[in-house]
C-alpha cells in the first residue's frame, strides 16, 4: 500500500473515531455547541415564524440522480426534509417536496409518509406532498415555481444540484415576499444564488444545515469533526510554512 493510501486510510479512521467520540460519549448535543452560521439562524427563525402562521415549507431538492456521484446533495437534502417535516407537522400546511428526477421524487414521498408514521398521524399525509416537478432542468423549475409562487408557502429551501435556471426559483420567492434559504454542490447554481438568494450557504455548509436543525447526534458530531479536521489542516500548512522559511533562512532540516 503507497504512502498517500496509508494516510487517507488514517484520516478516514481518524475522522469516524471523532465522529463517534462527538456523538456517542459527548452529553452536549444541541445545535448551541456548533459555529454560528447567520443564513441557518435566519432560517430557523423563518420555519418557528411559519409553523407560528400556520403557513407552509417547500424544499427543492435539486435534480440529482441517485446513480450519480452528486447524489449526496440530494441525500442531505431529504435528511433535511425529514427534520423539516418533523418540525412542521403541527402547522396546518404540511411541507411540500419537489425534485426533477423520478426517485428522488419518490423518495421524498416516503420520507414525509415516515415522518407521519412515527408521528402516529399516517392520515393526514398526502402523496402529493412529495411532487416530481419535471424531468429536465427547465420543466423541472417551470413546475417548481408554482409551488413557490403559492401564498401558503412562507418559506422555502432549495438544496441540492441545480443548474443556472435555478434563479427562476428565488425571482419567483422574491416576488412572492418569502424567505428563502439555497445551497447546491454545482458551481453555477452556487453563483447564482450568492447574487440572488435570500440567505444562501457556501459549500460544504449544505452538508451541516441538518445539524444545525438537530436531525440527529451524528449529524452534529460530523460537522464538530469537520471543524476540528479544518483547523489541524490550518495548523499543519502553518507549521510547513514556518518550516519552510527556516529551511530557506538558516538550512533547518528535519530530513
Amino acid at each position: 500500500m503507497s504512502t498517500e493510501n496509508l494516510i487517507g486510510l488514517f484520516v478516514v479512521l481518524l475522522g469516524a473515531g471523532l465522529i463517534f467520540a462527538f456523538g456517542v460519549l459527548r452529553k452536549d448535543r444541541s445545535a448551541r455547541s456548533l459555529r454560528p452560521i447567520h443564513a441557518i439562524q435566519q432560517f430557523r427563525r423563518a420555519i418557528g415564524l411559519a409553523v407560528e402562521d400556520g403557513k407552509g415549507l417547500h424544499v427543492s431538492l435539486g435534480k440529482a440522480s441517485l446513480l450519480d456521484p452528486d447524489n449526496t446533495s440530494a441525500l442531505a437534502g431529504l435528511c433535511t426534509l425529514e427534520r423539516l417535516g418533523q418540525i412542521s407537522m403541527v402547522s396546518d400546511h404540511p411541507p411540500i417536496a419537489t425534485s426533477g428526477e423520478g426517485a428522488l421524487a419518490i423518495l421524498s414521498k416516503d420520507t414525509l409518509r415516515s415522518v407521519y408514521r412515527s408521528g402516529n398521524a399516517l392520515e393526514q399525509f398526502d402523496p402529493d406532498q412529495g411532487q416530481l416537478s419535471g424531468p429536465t432542468p427547465f420543466a423541472y423549475v417551470a413546475g417548481a415555481i408554482p409551488v413557490v409562487r403559492d401564498k401558503r408557502v412562507f418559506t422555502n429551501v432549495l438544496m441540492g444540484n441545480f443548474g443556472p435556471e435555478a434563479a427562476l426559483l428565488c425571482d419567483a420567492a422574491d416576488q412572492n415576499k418569502t424567505f428563502t434559504l439555497a445551497v447546491s454542490d454545482s458551481l453555477p447554481a452556487q453563483s447564482v444564488f450568492y447574487a440572488a438568494a435570500e440567505e444562501p450557504l457556501i459549500g460544504e455548509e449544505m452538508f451541516a444545515l441538518p445539524a444545525y436543525l438537530q436531525a440527529g447526534p451524528f449529524h452534529q458530531a460530523s460537522v464538530q469533526t469537520q471543524d476540528l479536521l479544518r483547523w489541524v489542516v490550518m495548523i499543519l500548512m502553518g507549521l510547513g510554512v514556518i518550516y519552510k522559511i527556516l529551511n530557506q533562512l538558516f538550512g533547518i532540516s528535519l530530513l
